[in-house]
């Protein structure tokens, strides 16, 4: 029941900034309801496979895949472009943390000079936050490329 509980928070709680991107990237209302849905799916997804052990990057990586796979259904259910859904619902998946954790540690290497305790720091957070965007783009990229193809896979 508590996984269940943090689950509905996890995923309430990026159906938010999922709807603030949307009225930032001007979604006609009508699909604002669908971006909400889709951030709390996408997030929600990444959450329960990183509560069972998968690491961040192939846990958003399969959030993101998911976020691009119901966009396309959505959008030909609907017809609209695939980005009106899957944008703003990707954004709440974006690693604020690390990348804010790695310039603070650059501008600490700035003000206190060099130590391998910072340059660590350093170094592993910006390295999580690059997977983690990479993971975003290839896993909103890859159901375009999929259906999309112009000529057969094999």
């Amino acid at each position: 029941m508590n996984l269940f509980l943090s689950l509905l928070h996890d995923m309430l709680f990026a159906a938010i900034p999922a709807v603030g991107f949307g009225l930032v990237f001007n979604v006609p209302a009508r699909a604002l309801k669908y971006c909400a849905i889709l951030g709390a799916l996408g997030h929600g997804s990444r959450f329960i496979l990183m509560h069972y052990g998968v690491t961040i990057e192939w846990a958003t990586l399969a959030g993101a895949m998911l976020v691009g796979m119901v966009g396309v259904y959505w959008s030909q259910r609907l017809l609209a472009h695939p980005k009106v859904f899957t944008v703003a619902a990707i954004i709440p998946m974006v690693p604020g943390v690390f990348a804010f954790k790695a310039m603070i540690a650059l501008v600490e290497i700035n003000s206190l000079g060099y130590s391998d305790a910072l340059w660590a720091t350093l170094m592993n957070n910006a390295i999580k936050s690059l997977f983690i965007i990479a993971a975003l783009a290839i896993g909103l990229a890859m159901p375009g490329l999929l259906f999309y193809r112009r000529k057969p896979v094999v």
